[in-house]
């Protein structure tokens, strides 16, 4: 620029960082400068001590002073060459022929000229990024010439944050071991991502290194990441080619999405031959048969796919958890499992309701030690059955499944269901509806609370006059009176155990349909 304008450098030179050519003459034209700028000026309003004059223009971070002679300088003044000595600002002098917009023109063409520059070695780069990309290493190869175009290195991430490929040099553990950390011990990520996503890219660098992380994937749980460093902080082209080396990636881990789930539905038929092998029993196979298990460890051998060893867990999830759980157990959407002939005969037991919260639900059999950290990473509702054997999977299921459909939130295990009484196993509407068929009788009499009260003592007392008599504060006489009217209204026995049960459901199942502060008493 300085040989095309016939510019005289008279201090230092100008090499550092252009951004733009400023015209001022005011003596602080600091308040309209931005840095990186050439001032030129002709000096009308500098006379005297050109300190403070410099000392702003350094502060201010200028690229240089060009002072145009002939006009209120006939040359430069020693002052002013005395200051910028000092000051270390570059100095040039813009002779009278070289008009100030001619400079300005000169800038501009030269920024023009090297935006196009960069845009061509961008384009340039995103060429041989695309020709990796088209290699049979497909991502990996992305990788190694993303780190060539850099200068520095890169590294490609899973979901889980684990090192699939790095260059060599790669710090890929560092930036896991910070993925990990900004994720969250459940994946919360940290530093308020919206809508609990991880941020477009995560700017992890330090002093002496420069690094950029960005996600995988167009959904809303990153498919993987990769990550790239140097030494010295990423121009303009840089990001550019980092964002191209993205887009590939992403492409690659999308595409592989069609693989994915061709996997899934492998894995959906690998737990219909399980349910099938633990429905029949083996009935009707020779002894050389193999077993279910035996088929569904065949079937899942191509695709490097292991079940675990017994004894099993069986874990219902939400569909929308199948990404997070996937990689660490043996998933298998149910409902395309169902639809197998396999599991044609399936019991309704088994099978999941169409209402199931938090929409299709995934099977996942897990190894018993591994239940509870598989089932912490699904979040939400999980159901787990108790351990079993593959041959009882579909008991096992039926566990999880009733766990799933409780209710609750959280981990709710089939044991800790069961242990809460029978009345949690059946459906408390058509439980309900029952107690109110059964129980018309007593309601529809005149002193139907005495009966129905004393009838729960009774049972409660499993029949033992005296302590149900106690329970109610009455006469025990009063109370064999009762208990004579209620087996005439029911037409029943109530010295029928059968009886007794089906009384005792039908009161509990009231007692459940009761408000909190309900006065009512447990039949038991």
């Amino acid at each position: 620029m300085v040989r095309r304008t016939g510019l005289r450098p008279l201090v230092g030179t100008l090499d550092s960082v252009v951004r733009w050519v400023a015209v001022s003459e005011l003596e602080d034209p600091t308040p309209y400068l931005e840095g990186d700028e050439l001032l030129l000026t002709t000096g009308m309003r500098l006379e005297g001590d050109f300190s403070q004059y410099v000392a702003r223009l350094v502060a201010r971070g200028v690229a240089g002073l060009a002072l145009g002679v002939g006009l209120s300088h006939e040359e430069v003044p020693p002052a002013l060459l005395e200051a910028a000595t000092a000051a270390g600002l570059p100095l040039l002098e813009v002779p009278r022929e070289t008009p100030f917009i001619a400079v300005g023109k000169a800038v501009s063409d030269l920024l023009a000229a090297e935006q196009y520059d960069e845009i061509t070695r961008a384009f340039a780069a995103q060429g041989r990024l695309t020709r990796a990309a088209l290699r049979t290493e497909g991502p990996y190869a992305v990788i190694d010439r993303l780190a060539k175009e850099v200068g520095g290195w890169a590294a490609l991430l899973d979901e889980n944050g684990e090192v699939r490929h790095a260059t060599r040099a790669a710090k890929a553990e560092a930036a896991a071991r910070e993925l990990a950390r900004l994720r969250g011990e459940h994946g919360v990520w940290r530093g308020g991502a919206a809508n609990g996503r991880p941020p477009a890219s995560l700017a992890l660098s330090g002093p002496d290194e420069h690094v950029v992380l960005q996600p995988l994937g167009g959904g809303p749980r990153p498919r993987g990441f990769f990550v790239v460093g140097a030494s010295r902080a990423f121009s303009p082209v840089t990001q550019t080619v980092i964002n191209a080396a993205g887009s590939l990636l992403t492409l690659a881990v999308e595409q592989g999405g069609a693989q994915r789930e061709a996997e899934r539905r492998v894995r959906s038929a690998v737990l219909g031959l399980l349910l099938d092998g633990g429905l029949d029993g083996g009935k009707g196979r020779g002894r050389a048969q193999p077993t279910g298990a035996e088929r569904a460890r065949a079937a899942l051998a191509p695709l490097g796919g292991r079940l675990p060893e017994e004894p099993v867990v069986v874990l219902a999830v939400a569909g929308d958890a199948l990404d997070a759980v996937e990689p660490h157990a043996f998933t298998a959407r149910l409902p395309e499992a169902i639809r197998l002939p396999e599991a044609a005969r399936l019991p309704e037991a088994a099978r999941f309701s169409e209402d199931a919260p938090l929409g299709s639900p995934v099977v996942v059999l897990v190894a018993e030690a591994e239940a509870e950290r598989v089932a912490a990473l699904a979040g939400g509702t999980v159901g787990m059955s108790a351990p079993s054997a593959y041959g009882d999977l579909p008991g096992a299921l039926d566990q999880a499944r009733r766990a799933f459909e409780s209710g609750r939130d959280g981990l709710v295990r089939f044991a800790d269901l069961a242990g809460q009484g029978l009345l949690t196993l059946l459906d408390p509407a058509a439980a309900q509806a029952f107690a109110a068929a059964l129980l018309a009788p007593l309601t529809r009499y005149g002193s139907r609370a005495d009966l129905i009260e004393s009838l729960r003592a009774y049972i409660g007392s499993n029949g033992h006059w005296d302590a149900a008599a106690q329970r109610l504060g009455i006469h025990r006489h009063t109370l064999r009176y009762r208990m004579k009217r209620v087996s005439e209204l029911l037409g029943r026995d109530l010295d029928d155990p059968g009886v007794r049960a089906e009384l005792w459901i039908a009161l509990a199942a009231t007692s459940s349909a009761c408000p909190p502060d309900s006065s009512r008493s447990s039949p038991s």
